[in-house]
């Protein structure tokens, strides 16, 4: 009885040793530094200069999206727009009475927050000079 113990935990030992060295060897076959025709789509471009400057400017180091603190959580391109859109009304004081917050929807579509109130679209925006600031930002995005 003690010897078919010993057996069955050497052979259950072998088995998790087994398995872990397939883990690392699969592990070492997937290689991150190759060309960019390899990587995801979303690996392969540098974010725009409005976001690489947005996590310069907070200290986060280099991330292809700023998601700061107290932000709609939303998906990478509508964080990279969001930040375009700051960095564009930042030239425009008149526009300073606006908080502008991107979220992205439980379905998946875009949320547009300004001063807490929530817009499904952009023509729905209560300013003219937000609408047009909001689709030059989406335009130089699409353009990036």
């Amino acid at each position: 009885m003690a010897v078919s113990i010993i057996l069955v935990a050497l052979l259950a030992g072998l088995v998790v040793v087994g398995v872990v060295a397939f883990v690392f060897m699969r592990a070492n076959q997937v290689d991150l530094t190759g060309t960019g025709d390899e990587k995801p789509e979303w690996m392969r471009q540098t974010p725009p200069s409005e976001t690489i400057m947005a996590v310069q400017t907070d200290g986060e180091g280099f991330q292809v999206f700023d998601h700061d603190p107290g932000e709609k959580l939303a998906s990478p391109f509508a964080e990279q727009i969001e930040d375009i859109l700051r960095a564009r009304m930042q030239a425009h004081p008149e526009l300073n009475q606006y908080d502008v917050d991107l979220g992205t929807a439980p379905d998946g579509t875009l949320e547009i927050w300004v001063n807490s109130e929530k817009f499904d679209r952009v023509e729905n925006l209560p300013d003219e000079r937000l609408r047009q600031i909001f689709q030059e930002a989406i335009d130089s995005w699409n353009k990036h």
